[in-house]
């Protein structure tokens, strides 16, 4: 520059150097951040569920909470039945296209699933045996609730393919303070319906998502935005459905210990287990939004040759060293104070809860870094490995040890899907150039006409 400006003299405010408008500009352009703003959207999540969670142990006996939980963990796992694993897939394929036109894609990709959902929910309302029927309130309002809150994961995607992130952001902002209102007057008014605490969750999630859905439909259109090619839509399916298996294992493996407690302890035990997990699932959520936000940095710097996996690897661990034993202790001396006496035997997981939640903390950065480099087959692999484990763990020994046992399953579980993904990520390694190579093909093959 100073070459330049001795050739030709220019005028003082181009020879001045820009301006970093000091450390709150700098704050402003951090909290501007994807990735940021993905964990603020999370963070605020965990903070409502820990609320909710309070105020209902103390509005609900520890069976009540358990069929709290256990109607939340089925719509949990029906959400991912509805996505067929496209919520990753679609952000590979739609990176940078109109809000507008992501939102139609992503209708097309859901119509069929919600229309099987609701005709499978009428089925099983007229077929399910006597002893194990909910009642046809119940049934239906558990379909309508997995459609919302499956439109709500498919709307993070979106945001996140059409850098709209500050407008989900928003959107779970206002779902927050509709569900902490919705269950405070719930709580004020003592009701011990478990259904009536899941419309709560229902209406809170609808309402923010629908009105988000219409502003995105009638945004204009940018002139750089990413036209939508022929045929998008079926690689997103193809890849969202060898995804599919990974996401199925891996909700199975977070859910399946709160549907095995019912049935192998109480819906009691369930209540006191979950009290505890729903705090300690908070530690794996700065490093999931991490992985989520950097999924397309990752792949791009995996096909010029420059990702750097092991610096990665170890912030992510040192995150977990961290913040597990500070998480412990707190959730620890808090229960009792917080949630009263009759909780006080949920301390027995909180160590091994907050371990396993660590251990899958991490294994969320290694398997978003091979899904960079284009092994999806070995996400899927590290899932399921993860979850035969952790599912057979909880048969031994949930019967034996109760709680405890779910606690030490979960452990298991997380550990043995991270090992896989260590140790494959090592074995592939020496072949990132060539999968990198067979990402560029593909991408040639797609723009060929």
């Amino acid at each position: 520059m100073s070459e330049l400006q001795a050739e030709r003299p220019a005028p003082a405010e181009e020879i001045a150097p820009p301006r970093r408008g000091g450390p709150s500009a700098w704050i402003g352009r951090q909290l501007r951040e994807p990735y940021l703003q993905l964990l603020a959207s999370q963070l605020l999540t965990g903070g409502v569920a820990l609320a909710a969670n309070v105020l209902m142990v103390r509005s609900l006996s520890p069976t009540g909470r358990g069929e709290v939980a256990l109607m939340l963990q089925v719509v949990y796992l029906a959400t991912q039945v509805l996505l067929l694993g496209t919520e990753r897939s679609f952000l590979a394929n739609y990176h940078a296209v109109a809000p507008a036109a992501a939102v139609r894609a992503y209708a097309r990709l859901l119509v069929v699933p919600y229309g099987l959902a609701l005709g499978g929910a009428a089925v099983f309302a007229v077929v399910v045996p006597q002893r194990l029927d909910p009642g046809t309130a119940i049934i239906a309002l558990l379909a309508c609730y997995a459609i919302v809150e499956s439109t709500s994961l498919a709307t993070r995607s979106i945001a996140v393919a059409v850098g709209r992130v500050r407008d989900f952001l928003y959107c779970r902002v206002i779902e927050a303070v509709l569900l902490l209102a919705m269950l405070v007057a719930l709580y004020v008014a003592r009701v011990s319906h478990p259904g009536v605490w899941i419309v709560a969750y229902l209406l809170a999630g609808a309402a923010p998502t629908i009105v988000y859905v219409i502003v995105w439909l009638r945004l204009p259109v940018s002139p750089g935005a990413t036209p939508v090619r022929p045929g998008q839509n079926r690689k997103v399916r193809q890849e969202g459905l060898a995804l599919f298996p990974a996401a199925l294992s891996n909700m199975a493996m977070l859910r399946v210990d709160r549907l095995a407690l019912p049935a192998l302890a109480s819906t009691s035990a369930l209540g006191l287990y979950a009290s505890v997990a729903t705090m300690t699932e908070l530690l794996a959520w700065p490093l999931r939004a991490y992985a989520d936000s950097r999924l397309g940095r990752w792949r791009a710097s995996h096909r010029a040759g420059g990702l750097r996996t092991r610096p990665i690897m170890l912030a992510a661990v040192v995150y977990s060293l961290v913040v597990a034993p500070i998480m412990a202790a707190g959730i620890y001396f808090l229960i009792v104070p917080v949630f009263g006496e009759q909780y006080a035997p949920a301390k027995a997981v909180v160590v091994p809860l907050v371990a396993a939640a660590g251990l899958y903390a991490v294994s969320r950065v290694s398997l978003g870094l091979l899904i960079a480099k284009g092994h999806s087959g070995l996400v899927s692999a590290a899932e399921i490995s993860g979850f035969v484990v952790s599912f057979a763990a909880y048969l031994l020994l949930i019967p034996p040890f109760g709680i405890l046992g779910a606690a030490y399953g979960s452990l298991l579980g997380y550990g043995a899907c991270l090992m896989f993904a260590v140790v494959t990520s090592r074995l592939v390694g020496n072949r990132a150039t060539v999968a990198a190579a067979e990402d560029v093909e593909e991408v040639e093959e797609v723009r060929a006409p």
